[in-house]
């Protein structure tokens, strides 16, 4: 288990509260922008998957209270976590999803303080949805780092099964492949481009449809190295536990826009639980979300670590 450091109370003023990344300002307004003919920017988060050694370690020196906290909330540091570079660690859902949340809102903060630009609209890709919740002011950072460690420990728990990447084949496809085989443990678990999605299920049925993709044309069919059926109906269980935790936290209006992973449509925070538990068993509806940031009017997309998700925007018609 990740070590303990030595902590200290106190929380630096970007930790807690809902100003998110248009602190001190209002928001872009879509409807303002596009009347206007004006660029519209979006921010968008990645997900689980994204961690590795020593990732944000410039950032943990930056924002030492802001580390402290989350140390206090989780019991554990994820500063010595991603120094020992532990590839077992990092690997694992109950560490990796923190980590990866702390670091995706401190990379952001520091975005906001170095390249200020005021973002129309936020969105994540699965776990990177808290962080498009925190910068748009409906969560609190804290508050969600607690939900991120609660998501983890209850999607840890379901560890019968797996997920595989198939590229080369359009969703319905895939769908039609899997329909066919009579596998009734194997889901679509993220629409992420045209010709790129992600199944989740059983571990040995996984087995068997990747080798019908790849007769059916799939260029590759890849396992992901997570440890369950994530956004698939097996997480059921993790479901009901993580309703619970959802039921303790408060969400607010928020000043920006965010787009819902879950529906692609914007995300209501009166519906946050409904839409965040639902995350656990749905798909990730990314071609989805690319939908309604061009309907929106976004002109320019940042994501502030690597290219993955700008990669799949681009692999969308």
């Amino acid at each position: 288990m990740p070590g303990t450091a030595g902590r200290r109370p106190g929380v630096h003023p970007g930790a807690a509260g809902r100003d998110g990344l248009n602190c001190g300002r209002r928001a872009t307004d879509p409807e303002e922008t596009m009347k206007k003919g004006s660029r519209m920017y979006a921010l968008v988060f990645p997900g689980q998957g994204t961690q590795r050694p020593r990732m944000g370690v410039d950032l943990f020196r930056r924002y030492p209270e802001i580390v402290a906290a989350a140390e206090e909330v989780l019991g554990w540091s994820p500063r010595e976590m991603s120094e020992r570079g532990d590839v077992a660690e990092l690997t694992d859902t109950r560490y990796a999803q923190p980590t990866v949340f702390l670091v995706n809102a401190l990379r952001a903060l520091a975005h906001a303080e170095d390249n200020p630009r005021e973002y129309a609209v936020f969105a994540g890709h699965s776990l990177g949805e808290f962080n498009a919740l925190v910068a748009a002011g409906i969560l609190d950072l804290m508050d969600g780092l607690r939900l991120v460690r609660e998501r983890a420990l209850a999607m840890a728990e379901i560890r019968d099964g797996g997920m595989l990447a198939v590229l080369g084949l359009p969703a319905d496809e895939v769908e039609r492949v899997i329909r066919r085989s009579n596998l009734n443990q194997v889901f679509l678990a993220n629409r992420n481009s045209d010709r790129q999605v992600t199944l989740g299920g059983q571990t040995a049925q996984l087995g068997l449809v990747s080798r019908l993709l790849r007769s059916a044309g799939a260029s590759n069919v890849l396992p992901l190295r997570v440890s369950g059926p994530f956004h698939t109906p097996l997480m059921a269980p993790a479901r009901i536990r993580f309703a619970r935790t959802l039921r303790e936290v408060s969400f607010g209006t928020g000043h920006t826009l965010v787009v819902s992973s879950v529906t692609g449509a914007d995300f209501d925070p009166g519906s946050a639980t409904e839409l965040l538990t639902r995350q656990l068993v749905s798909p990730v509806e990314w071609v989805a979300v690319v939908h309604r940031l061009r309907r929106l009017g976004v002109t320019q997309v940042d994501e502030l670590d690597g290219s993955t998700l700008t990669a799949m925007i681009g692999a969308v018609r």
